[in-house]
């Protein structure tokens, strides 16, 4: 008698857990540091992951040189996403991010942008007299002392031979978008910007095109910070198939992958 209630009560034991339910895995809040100028393409993607993952993604916007700063001194981010190679660099000499998760994502283009209806264009060619189109007006960019669009810019202004005769009439913005900004709403001629930031913006119109070869390939790279939550590769590998792609597409990106 005493060996069968023995017996019985092992075969409890081994039966019971399996009769439990499983607890669902708890979903994860994730933060995502990114450049300015990924907004509307990201919050679509984001969405759409958040309703295929169940997890909850915020998102900061900034200028890729604030946020990597941001990251140093030690700001809780999972995934960070550069409008420039260079401050992903940084963050990887920091040993600040996964260097195995990098990869580059996408391009851009650099354009120059007037406000919508102004039916100004301008052929951006080697010393081309853009103090003229700007007249009494500043020339709105994303800081040219450390702000991705900003370097750029300056890049191709130098390239054309014209950096010299526009610098002391650029008004410098925090970042890309907030250069834009002031062109949608009438304070500045011109501003240089990402052809997706023209997308994004309807009161604004495109008034000339960089030539490709005034400035660095514009590539927008991603990584893990470190620490990351474990969940964060899942949303990177999203941001990083197919199933993105169409997000980025519709604002004008160049896909990378």
């Amino acid at each position: 008698m005493i060996r069968r209630r023995w017996l019985a009560g092992v075969l409890a034991a081994a039966i019971l857990p399996s009769m439990l339910p499983i607890a669902p895995a708890r979903a994860a809040t994730l933060t995502v540091f990114a450049a300015a100028s990924l907004k509307n393409a990201l919050d679509a993607a984001v969405a759409a992951y958040r309703t295929k993952s169940g997890d909850t993604v915020r998102v900061a916007y900034a200028a890729s040189s604030a946020l990597a700063r941001q990251i140093e001194a030690g700001a809780p981010a999972d995934l960070y996403i550069s409008a420039d190679i260079k401050w992903m660099d940084y963050l990887q000499q920091r040993k600040l991010i996964e260097p195995a998760s990098r990869r580059n994502l996408l391009g851009n283009e650099l354009v120059l942008v007037a406000p919508a209806a102004s039916g100004t264009k301008i052929a951006l060619r080697p010393g081309i007299d853009l103090r003229a189109y700007l007249k009494n007006g500043p020339l709105a960019m994303a800081d040219p002392a450390a702000v991705p669009a900003g370097l750029y810019g300056k890049a191709a202004l130098t390239k054309l031979g014209i950096w010299s005769a526009v610098e002391a009439k650029v008004a410098r913005a925090a970042d890309v978008r907030m250069a834009l900004r002031l062109v949608a709403r009438g304070e500045a001629p011109l501003g240089v910007v990402y052809r997706t930031d023209a997308v994004a913006e309807p009161k604004v119109e495109i008034a000339g095109v960089f030539p490709p070869d005034s400035y660095p390939p514009v590539i927008y790279p991603a990584a893990l910070v470190v620490h990351a939550q474990p969940a964060t590769a899942k949303l990177l590998a999203f941001l990083d198939s197919p199933a993105a792609r169409s997000y980025f597409e519709k604002q004008g990106f160049k896909v990378l992958f």
